[in-house]
C-alpha cells in the first residue's frame, strides 16, 4: 500500500484574483493550499497548522511581507522556507533580506511557479 503524502502551502498575497488563482494552480498539482490575505492573517494560520512551505508577497496591508517574515522567524526560526512573490523591483533583494530560500517575480508562469514550489519543498 502506497502512503500519499500531501505537502501543505501557505499562500499569502492581497490581490484576491491572484491569491486564488495560485491556490488553484497548487491545488491542482496536489498540494493543500492555506491563503491569507496579508502577513497577520497568516500568522493566525500558521497557529492552526504549520505549512511546508509559505509564498509570500511582499506588499501587504496590515502586515507586510517583511514585518510577517521577521515575525515568522522569531517565533518559528527558519522551519518552513519562504518563497517570496513579488512585483517590487529588486525581487532577488527583496527575498534576501528576509532570508526567503526563493523568488519568483511577477508576473510569472504558471509552470515556473509550481517548478519553483517543487524545488523549495525538496530542500
Amino acid at each position: 500500500m502506497e502512503i500519499k503524502v500531501t505537502m501543505n502551502i501557505l499562500v499569502a498575497e492581497d490581490d484576491d484574483d491572484l491569491r486564488e488563482l495560485v491556490a488553484m494552480m497548487l491545488s491542482v498539482e496536489g498540494f493543500h493550499v492555506q491563503t491569507a490575505r496579508h502577513g497577520q492573517e497568516a500568522l493566525e494560520r500558521i497557529g492552526e497548522h504549520m505549512p511546508d512551505l509559505i509564498v509570500l508577497d511582499m506588499k501587504m496591508p496590515v502586515m507586510d511581507g517583511r514585518t510577517f517574515a521577521r515575525e515568522f522567524q522569531i517565533r518559528y526560526g527558519r522551519s518552513v522556507p519562504i518563497m517570496v512573490l513579488t512585483a517590487a523591483e529588486h525581487a532577488a533583494l527583496r527575498a534576501q533580506e528576509i532570508g526567503a530560500a526563493g523568488w519568483i517575480a511577477k508576473p510569472f508562469h504558471c509552470d515556473q511557479l509550481v517548478r519553483m514550489v517543487r524545488s523549495h519543498l525538496r530542500m
